[in-house]
């Protein structure tokens, strides 16, 4: 444990200088077996969410409001992870893990804004989808690239500033006793660790969860309710399947964020302190990476833009697009 002494108004006061992260140092060769696990995940993770990014850019046909929010996604999960996997994975091969005062604020804001992000994006998702699906002759005219700007600006500036005022208010509160923390830094963890009075935090943190995951979750609800009622006025089997296949992966998306939140939350207290860490560890780690796998596997578009990635065809398609000067 690492401290400070400072001296104000003529009394000693101890601050904290950095947190202890217990994780599993207790058994060793499960560090290691989670070190090559993760480490295979987060990576499968980067380059299958970058591959998104790459093949919405370079893919014309991908120039759609529908993959340009998926590109938000995918950055959103890159930023995600990266914001604590790769720290973890140091902590994975050493004795005892610390992480700094201003690192542990910074892992919290980030893991808390991009959360927020991801309910308020999901949202924006499914009403793209309501759009094209129940008002398929306006939806150049509804969801052009002005709105679509909107709505990411939207998503990513509600999630941010949530996470800012959660922020300024956790680490202006004393921190002066225990400074051990089971997981990462995330917010409800940190608030256990403060001197003084948290109720106005945990009021706050009530209010700002409840409204950034039941309006999304009830948009959504919502949203597909439409689609569904929409999709099954299509007379032809093979149109209702066209039409559900263009929301099937984000529907799967949705179930898993809110499925494994639900579980995570409202789940029994473990008795052993190890299960709960390995459940965060998997709804932190796996559940980010399968966003890439379930939109190539669900969609013609982007198994298509892939091959021709591989063939070499978009990158000849982007160079004969510059005239050769001689």
């Amino acid at each position: 444990m690492r401290w400070m002494q400072t001296e104000m108004n003529g009394a000693n006061q101890t601050v904290m200088t950095e947190f202890v992260l217990l994780g599993l140092h207790d058994h060793h060769k499960l560090e290691m077996v989670l070190f090559v696990l993760c480490l295979g995940i987060y990576s499968m993770n980067v380059l299958g969410n970058a591959l998104l990014i790459g093949l919405n850019m370079l893919d014309p046909r991908l120039h759609t409001p529908m993959y340009f929010f998926l590109s938000n996604l995918a950055l959103m999960d890159i930023c995600g992870t990266s914001s604590f996997v790769p720290l973890m994975l140091v902590h994975f091969l050493e004795t005892q893990s610390t992480i700094s005062f201003p690192g542990c604020a910074l892992q919290m804001y980030l893991t808390l804004a991009l959360g927020t992000t991801e309910c308020v994006l999901l949202a924006m998702m499914a009403c793209d989808r309501y759009v094209a699906i129940c008002q398929p002759l306006r939806y150049s005219e509804l969801m052009n690239w002005q709105m679509c700007m909107w709505m990411a600006v939207l998503s990513w500036g509600a999630g941010f500033a949530n996470s800012l005022l959660h922020s300024i208010l956790t680490w202006s509160l004393p921190f002066c006793g225990h400074n051990v923390i089971n997981h990462f830094c995330e917010i409800l963890a940190v608030l256990k660790l403060a001197c003084g009075d948290i109720s106005l935090n945990a009021l706050l943190l009530t209010v700002a969860s409840a409204v950034v995951t039941l309006p999304p979750l009830l948009l959504i609800l919502l949203s597909y309710v439409f689609i569904l009622t929409a999709i099954l006025r299509v007379p032809s089997a093979a149109g209702r399947h066209k039409a559900f296949s263009t929301c099937s992966a984000h529907l799967t998306v949705v179930v898993i964020f809110y499925g494994t939140i639900s579980f995570m939350y409202f789940k029994p207290k473990a008795k052993d302190l190890n299960m709960d860490k390995l459940l965060a560890l998997f709804y932190g780690v796996v559940t980010p990476s399968l966003n890439p796998i379930i939109y190539s596997l669900t969609n013609a578009e982007v198994k298509a833009a892939a091959i021709a990635l591989l063939r070499g065809d978009l990158f000849s398609r982007k160079m004969s697009r510059f005239p050769v000067v001689l």
